[in-house]
């Protein structure tokens, strides 16, 4: 029974790495590849074709971030949350977990 409920929902996107929120909408992060992915993508909603930002260049370093029709106009101060849980998420496969932060300084 198991089986034929998960040939019936398809396997998972073994190239999607996780997904965060901005507190309105979810936001899945998908790799380019699933060996040494040079890029990765975000998009809105559930929906591959509402892409907010591809960052390139994650193999070179050279980084870029290209933001997608209607997200370009966003504040300096959200694209940079945004990047910050895209990566977050890239590499770790969930965002930062929200509350109390400690430092430690010594």
């Amino acid at each position: 029974m198991r089986e034929e409920l998960s040939a019936r929902q398809g396997a998972p996107d073994p190239l999607t790495r996780g997904q965060f929120s901005d507190g309105q909408r979810y936001f899945t992060v998908r790799a380019s590849s699933a060996e040494v992915p040079d890029s990765f993508q975000v998009y809105a909603g559930g929906d591959p074709a509402d892409i907010v930002v591809v960052v390139s260049g994650l193999v070179s370093w050279n980084l870029r971030a290209t933001w997608g029709d209607g997200w370009r106009t966003a504040r300096a101060e959200w694209k940079a949350w945004f990047k910050d849980q895209a990566f977050m998420v890239f590499y770790n496969g969930r965002p930062p977990a929200s509350g109390n932060v400690r430092v430690c300084n010594g």
